[in-house]
């Protein structure tokens, strides 16, 4: 055990400093995870006395009558529940506002909480390469890291001809799609959603402040995020608000929806909800809601340094959450308090009219700790309508389908990648049992409890 923790620890110290061994690791050992009770997703099920087989960072075998090669690393997994790998929908792995070191001190946290993939979604051209380095470090096994099953290149545009030339600079730079937030004007935001048509990069993110939900849903934009222009278009007031911003600038428009928010808020329709859910249903428009923000709003804690997870954020991450977290003390509860409800509701709309509704955190936006929030976010989707399997599919292969990883990802099945959650509880029974996490195998490479408790030891105050 001791030889175990120690060689973790010096791959977590790979992590941190970003520097991959210069030679991928040796060929591992089949993996055999025997008698083990296997969650099918897809049917939402639960299939038993199953041995899952695992050669070359692969699902080799799945059956009951599966035996283990000589040579396999065997786990008895009778009384334990067998998910696909988790996956972070909205997550940040850069510091491009601040200029800080990447995020890769969320790596074993995320892992340990057996997140294995994620979408980053706020990359440079230039930053597109070490999301392949990482990818490539993760599957060799020099890197304890999630996979990043897709990034985003973030485009703006001072004008239109400018965000149709960032555009091609992002498709250029090998993005998996175009980012764009609120504060795009509607003029570059059409010239985008174009830009991308042609060049065949799907569009995902903030819907801008001058964007009405639909539109963006007909237009084809992939996502909408933190259900931005959701509070708008299940509100009374949406035409009125939305002809205010009109002929402002993106970053005065996005000021004055912040300014609205109590009116739109206070003006929230259930009936008109309905029909909108209905139409972001029709256009296939996938929402990634991160019900976490305003959760954690309209629950903040003064003695958030108390929190025993705050000792496994890097310095300069606690120095920023300080700083954010002061200068939001004085925040109004009661429009927080209205937010979470609003919120919930429109969830609870969307999933009842059919639309797919996909698990993200924003990590690590404060108080939003990477791998732990997701669990809080997959629980908050079960308050708002989802069911435990529902709940599972938001994570698994909801993602997959999304981002055209079914072959791949998202479900245990032959020829996909391992990775893979073992579990104490039966999550389609409670989804809070997905934080009973006993093993997590990351590209095929097992790492047990003790070995998940020794990576988040190494990393503590890096």
């Amino acid at each position: 055990m001791k030889a175990i923790v120690c060689g973790l620890a010096a791959a977590l110290l790979a992590v941190l400093s970003c520097v991959a061994r210069p030679a991928a690791s040796p060929s591992l050992p089949p993996l055999a995870i025997e008698r083990v009770t296997v969650i099918d997703v897809e049917r939402a099920r639960a299939v038993s006395e199953q041995t899952v087989l695992v050669e070359h960072g692969r699902i080799a075998r799945i059956g009951s009558d599966v035996a283990a090669p000589p040579g396999a690393e065997r786990i008895d997994g009778r009384g334990k529940y067998l998910v696909p790998g988790l996956v972070d929908m909205h997550v940040h792995l850069f510091n491009n506002a601040t200029h800080r070191a990447p995020n890769t001190w969320t790596f074993p946290l995320f892992v340990a909480n057996g997140v294995t993939g994620v979408r980053e979604m706020m990359t440079l051209p230039g930053q597109v390469q070490q999301v392949a380095r990482w990818r490539q470090s993760v599957d060799r096994g020099t890197l304890v890291a999630p996979y990043v099953l897709a990034a985003g290149v973030a485009v703006r545009g001072d004008t239109v001809e400018d965000a149709r030339r960032q555009v091609r600079v992002a498709v250029r730079s090998g993005a998996d799609f175009i980012k764009v937030f609120s504060d795009v004007p509607s003029a570059q935001w059409h010239a985008i959603i174009a830009a991308a048509r042609r060049a065949r990069v799907p569009v995902d993110g903030h819907v801008p402040a001058q964007v009405p939900l639909l539109e963006a849903a007909d237009a084809g934009q992939r996502t909408a995020e933190h259900l931005l222009q959701a509070y708008e278009a299940c509100s009374s007031v949406e035409r009125r608000v939305l002809a205010s911003r009109r002929g402002l600038d993106g970053d005065a428009a996005e000021a004055m929806g912040e300014a609205q928010e109590r009116d739109v808020l206070g003006h929230f329709s259930p009936n008109r909800c309905a029909a909108v859910a209905r139409a972001v249903a029709a256009a296939h428009q996938t929402q990634v809601p991160t019900l976490v923000l305003s959760h954690f709003e309209a629950h903040r804690r003064a003695d958030f340094a108390a929190d025993p997870r705050w000792p496994l954020l890097r310095e300069d991450e606690q120095a920023r959450w300080r700083r954010i977290l002061a200068s939001e003390a004085t925040a109004d509860a009661a429009l927080a308090a209205r937010r979470e409800q609003v919120s919930c509701a429109i969830v609870r709309a969307l999933h009842a009219a059919g639309v797919d509704v996909l698990a993200g955190t924003d990590t690590p936006m404060p108080m939003v700790y990477p791998g732990y929030a997701l669990h809080d976010e997959l629980e908050l989707l079960v308050q708002c309508g989802l069911g435990p399997a529902q709940a599972l599919r938001a994570v698994t292969i909801g993602p997959a389908e999304l981002l055209h990883l079914s072959q791949t990802n998202g479900s245990i099945a032959v020829g996909k990648r391992a990775d893979l959650v073992l579990l104490d509880g039966d999550p389609l029974q409670d989804v809070r049992n997905l934080r009973r996490i006993r093993a997590v195998v990351l590209a095929g490479r097992l790492l047990r409890r003790e070995d998940l408790d020794a990576l988040l030891a190494a990393g503590a105050g890096r």
